[in-house]
């Protein structure tokens, strides 16, 4: 592909996959330009500042997330089948081609928490955002009658993410063998947990 191909969703699918290796902070538009083998004046055309490239950055990731992730679960059975689809695709998330250097919302946060602007902003609110698909599976798993009538859907989304969370820990940093099949577990006792008595 020549230079003058190269197309906006390109550069951004490149600019996630660097930026999964070398965290958004470390993300530059001299980088990017690298990456790409053009110059930078190039891509000012697309990114203004380093901020604008990091918004585009998560909310590229997060389509890429939504199509690859929550798309083919919504495919799913109504109720904890999709939970557990929406758990399944997580874990194999982490594993994207296009994320060499692991999840990017769950380093980006890292980088973040403490950084108010934009890019925060942006970040926030796809992690609300996913929050609220979560605890929305869960519901509707009520709904079905698969999960007990009084169970707090916020807070069993938020204990799901919280095992994700511990995945990402123990299998990007501790190197943990074991990592994603203690997430399994964690997450099939939280399941256990939530579904309706049986008689």
């Amino acid at each position: 592909m020549r230079k003058g191909e190269l197309t906006h969703q390109t550069i951004l699918e490149t600019a996630v996959r660097l930026a999964s290796r070398v965290g958004l902070q470390g993300l530059s538009i001299g980088g990017l330009a690298e990456e790409l083998g053009l110059s930078k004046s190039g891509l000012f055309a697309h990114f203004k500042s380093k901020t604008e490239l990091q918004v585009q950055v998560l909310e590229a990731a997060s389509v890429v997330f939504t199509e690859r992730v929550v798309r083919p679960a919504l495919g799913k059975a109504r109720g904890e089948p999709r939970v557990r689809a929406l758990f399944d695709g997580w874990l194999t998330w982490d594993r994207d081609a296009l994320l060499e250097g692991g999840c990017i919302f769950v380093a980006a946060a890292a980088e973040l928490d403490d950084a108010p602007g934009p890019a925060r902003d942006t970040l926030v609110q796809g992690q609300r955002d996913w929050l609220d698909c979560l605890a929305q599976a869960a519901r509707i798993a009520v709904a079905e009658g698969h999960f007990r009538e009084a169970l707090d859907v916020e807070q069993f989304a938020h204990d799901q993410y919280s095992v994700m969370l511990g995945f990402h820990h123990a299998k990007r940093l501790m190197r943990d063998p074991q990592a994603e099949a203690r997430a399994r577990r964690a997450f099939d006792a939280l399941v256990t947990a939530a579904r309706t008595p049986t008689s």
